[in-house]
Order: C-alpha cells, then structure tokens, then sequence
C-alpha cells in the first residue's frame, strides 16, 4: 500500500513541477502574439496620438506587435471594463489616464474596482491641460470666456471627454473657482470633442498639446491659457497668470493590466516602456507632438495612484457639494 501512495505522491510532484515549469516557460517566452492596447476614449484625442507612437516603436524591444484598439463609450467604462475582463495574461493593456482611474469611481458605481480589478505598468508621460477656441472665436482671453459664461449661465457651450474625464474635471475645476458656469457637452473621447469645436457645434473645448499644437500652428484654433508653472505654447500664459488660483489640470497617461497578470510579464512590459525613453526615433515623435518623454515605473506610479486616490475623492466631495 506505501509502495503506491509513495508512486502516487510522486506522480503528483512530477505533475506539479511540469506545470510550473511550463507557466515559468511560457513567461519567459512572453510575448508570443501581438498585444492589444486598449484606448476607453475615441479617435484623434491626445491618447491616440500617444498611443500611435508608442506602438510604431515598441514592438522592436518586445519581438511582438502591438495593436491600438479604441473603445469608447459611457465614460471610458466601456473599453476599462473590457480591460477588467480580459484574461490576466498581458495580451490586454489599458492605456488610461488618472482621471479615469482613479476619480471617476469616487462619483459613481462603477463595473469594476479600480484598485483590486487593475495593477500598473508604467506612466508614459503627462500633459498640462489646456483652453480651446476656434480661431474666429470672439474670446481672446480666459477672462473673457468666463465673463461670458457668468454672464449668461449656460450660453457657452464645452465639449468635454464625457463626465469626471480629463477634459470635465479642469472645467469643473474652473467653474467652481469663478463661478461661471458652461455649458458642458459630453462627447466620446477628447478627438471627438475637438471636432465638435472645429465643426462649430461648440464654442470651447479643452486638450493637450499633441491634440491642439498643430491646429493653433495651422490657425484653426486659439488657445487661451494652460495648465502649469511654465507657459506650454508661446505667447500663451498659464493658468495662474490668467488670475486662476488653483494647481489643477494634469494628465498622466498610464498603462494598465488586470489584476494577477504574472509579476514577470509585468516586468517585461515595464522594461519595453523604459527602453523607449533612450529610442531617438520615440524621442524626436514625442517631441513633434509636443508631448514629454517622462516615464514613471509601476511602483513608483502605485505610491502616486494611491496618493491620488484620497486626493480625488477630497476634489469630488468639494464639486458635488
């Protein structure tokens, strides 16, 4: 009887080992199909244009491809819960931004839990905010815009990326500061938005540098003010020199997994996006668009997720009271 439950016992060791040593072998292989990179926002914002390059570029440290799939819809809840159910195996990245991840949830019951459903890989890089206006806009200046929009509560109109999303929380922001009040249009995603603007059917939008520099430098659009200590487009002043107090309207673009991808994987992932900040052709592409190359790792980014995380849920109560 030992003799068999000793053979037994053995059997079940050497099973175990195999698969083991098959997941360890299947890891190290990682990646062996191309990888989805999953946008929860619309065309022809700044996260497409990011999202462009980075994976012209980095298919070149990972031996694999890597595919741009934009899924918009409610929010950015659509493509992020996409995500959430997608197999841990890290065939499925979610290229997010702080607003989506970890605001939104503080404002609404959301199809996922942002902190237990999601792990980080790496920030890409982050944008300063920044006021839009079609070119033969009658505002010249942020003062203006809002004077207008105190002036007649309603009557300007604010494309935005859909509610609590990059582009609504500075207008909130700003809104609660002057106490003008816009009138808020969501669309689905920051492209779309922009569009409206140029296509008449908004008198206001905000964006990010790789969305709006080349349609201010082509004359479409007049940009009033942006976020930051420094001024971001010549001739533009920040936010504080246009008499707005606040520190606000940051984006950092980040990449995602699903919880329980394996730490090796995750690693590969994190190493691919840190080999592209030396890459001089993924410098010279950021740099067209007007975007920086300042990567932060996955653990460096989950102390600052966190970090934001109180911080939002503060900024909500203050807005919604």
């Amino acid at each position: 009887m030992w003799k068999t439950i000793n053979r037994a016992m053995s059997f079940v060791a050497v099973a175990s080992l195999a698969v083991g040593l098959s997941v360890i072998t299947a890891q190290a292989e990682y990646p062996e199909k191309p990888i989805t990179i999953v946008l929860p926002m619309g065309a022809g914002g700044s996260h497409d244009l990011n999202a462009r390059v980075i994976t012209s570029i980095i298919p070149q440290y990972l031996g694999q491809g890597m595919i741009v799939k934009l899924t918009p819809g409610a929010g950015g809840q659509k493509g992020t819960q996409e995500v959430a159910n997608a197999e841990a195996d890290g065939y499925t990245l979610l290229f997010s931004h702080n607003y989506l991840d970890m605001l939104q949830h503080h404002v609404e019951k959301l199809p996922y839990e942002p902190m237990k459903d999601f792990v980080p890989v790496a920030r890409v890089n982050f944008s300063p905010i920044a006021v839009a206006v079609p070119a033969d806009s009658p505002y010249n200046t942020l003062q203006e815009l809002i004077d207008a929009a105190k002036e007649k509560p309603g009557s300007v109109r604010m494309a935005h990326s859909g509610n609590w999303g990059a582009l609504f929380v500075p207008a909130a922001q700003i809104m609660k500061e002057t106490g003008a009040e816009f009138n808020l249009v969501p669309y689905k995603g920051g492209g779309p938005a922009l569009q409206a603007l140029l296509a008449g059917d908004a008198d206001v939008t905000m964006g990010f540098p790789s969305a709006l520099g080349s349609l201010r430098d082509a004359g479409k659009i007049k940009i009033l003010a942006s976020a930051g200590d420094e001024a971001t487009y010549d001739g533009v002043p920040t936010f504080k020199e246009a008499g707005l107090d606040g520190d606000f309207g940051y984006m950092q673009r980040i990449v995602l997994v699903p919880a329980g991808t394996p730490q090796p994987v995750i690693d590969k992932l994190e190493s691919a996006f840190k080999d592209l900040q030396g890459d001089k052709t993924y410098q010279r592409m950021m740099s067209r668009l007007g975007e920086n190359t300042e990567l932060m790792g996955a653990d460096d980014y989950q102390k600052l997720r966190e970090q934001q995380n109180g911080e939002y849920k503060v900024l909500v109560d203050s807005i919604v009271k």
